[in-house]
């Protein structure tokens, strides 16, 4: 009975979380244990003991619609039984089994890894990164169609696809990074402090290319232009890859760009 209690002691409060099962109590407790360590933090919100049936997977599946990487069964020692596997292919609820607990944790991990990575490629587009950027002497190199200039990277990331506006200007939007280049080679990315040549497109093709000389000149800084939407999509899948001078800049830029 003490076994059970801590066991339901350990349920993650929020309601969200992976479904867990067992072969007995003690392997319930020790597996639930495990979960709960710092070390791992994965919240689980049910537990089972005995082999996976529908039932169990139908509980599982309620996180397809709150958290899917939750929508998920570790099983520990235990059988899954055919019609549960079958529910769990038709429904999208993944299940782990393994007899060893480690196993289980990393069975798991490698599956956020790729949920993650999915879901960064197909926010790719919308995804865009803060930069500040100042434009070095004698390196304007083609003043439109496209634009080229030579950069300095004051502030944040500049990212090919990052959509570049003038805050000088009215917030004028000039076009996206076509291209990086360090050294005469091209790269995804240039971060604060690097000095880079990057070629600038217009965002669509029915936009009208702005121009250098015409519509913004030296003395302006190049920010990107990011929006509310941009920002959520940052937070969702990109949180790691943005230091914390990247976040502050974000801030920064939400507050110049009166971004609500």
């Amino acid at each position: 009975m003490e076994e059970m209690t801590r066991v339901r002691s350990r349920i993650d409060r929020s309601g969200e979380g992976v479904y867990v099962q067992a072969s007995t109590l003690g392997s319930l407790e020790a597996l639930t244990e495990f979960l709960k360590s710092p070390a791992v933090n994965i919240p689980f919100c049910d537990f089972s003991i005995g082999p996976v049936h529908k039932k169990d997977v139908m509980k599982a599946s309620v996180m397809l619609e709150r958290k899917k990487e939750y929508a998920t069964i570790l099983a520990f020692d235990v059988k899954v039984m055919p019609d549960a596997r079958d529910l769990a292919e038709e429904s999208g609820v993944r299940i782990f089994v393994a007899d060893i607990i480690y196993h289980l944790f990393d069975q798991f991990t490698a599956y956020i890894k790729n949920l993650k990575e999915e879901k960064k490629k197909e926010s790719a587009e919308e995804a865009v990164f803060p930069c500040v950027l100042k434009i070095m002497p004698n390196c304007v190199f083609n003043k439109k169609d496209p634009i080229v200039l030579g950069v300095d990277v004051l502030e944040g990331i500049a990212k090919v696809g990052t959509p570049l506006c003038i805050p000088s200007k009215e917030f004028i939007d000039i076009g996206k990074i076509a291209s990086v280049e360090i050294n005469h080679k091209q790269v995804d990315m240039a971060t604060k402090g690097q000095k880079v040549a990057i070629k600038i497109i217009a965002n669509n093709s029915d936009e009208q290319q702005r121009s250098f000389g015409r519509h913004f000149d030296m003395e302006d800084e190049l920010v990107s232009r990011i929006s509310r939407r941009s920002i959520d999509i940052l937070k969702q899948n990109y949180r790691e890859d943005l230091t914390t001078e990247d976040w502050k800049l974000v801030v920064k830029l939400k507050s110049i760009l009166k971004i609500q």
